[in-house]
């Protein structure tokens, strides 16, 4: 059985959170979430939240509810959201871009391995 959790959003560079992200794969869950729980990083904690979500999906579906001890991080994958795209002033009345990035974390635990 296959439980997935998405949010969406995320106010965090892409490229920062999958640093974060490719540590868990393949883990078991409890492991992971211990694991993130130790990272100081922003990532960390919003994957992390993420993650308990997944491991809640799995333990309360309707049928075939599994324990968390069982389970393992199948994927973890952090897509690419919406860019917000802002304006600093410049010198001479240009203007430079900034590009605040947000993602999508998309977590898929299983009790298969």
């Amino acid at each position: 059985m296959e439980k997935l959790a998405i949010t969406k959003h995320v106010r965090i560079s892409p490229y920062k959170a999958r640093e974060v992200a490719r540590l868990i794969q393949g883990k078991t869950a409890v492991a992971a979430l211990n694991m993130v729980s130790l990272i100081p990083r922003k990532a960390a904690r919003l994957i992390a939240k993420t993650l308990a979500s997944a491991i809640a999906n799995a333990e309360n579906a309707e049928k075939g509810a599994v324990d968390r001890s069982r389970l393992y991080v199948k994927e973890a994958l952090i897509g690419e959201g919406t860019t917000l795209k802002r304006f600093r002033p410049k010198a001479r009345g240009s203007a430079g871009h900034i590009r605040k990035r947000t993602s999508h974390i998309r977590i898929l635990v299983t009790d298969q391995l």
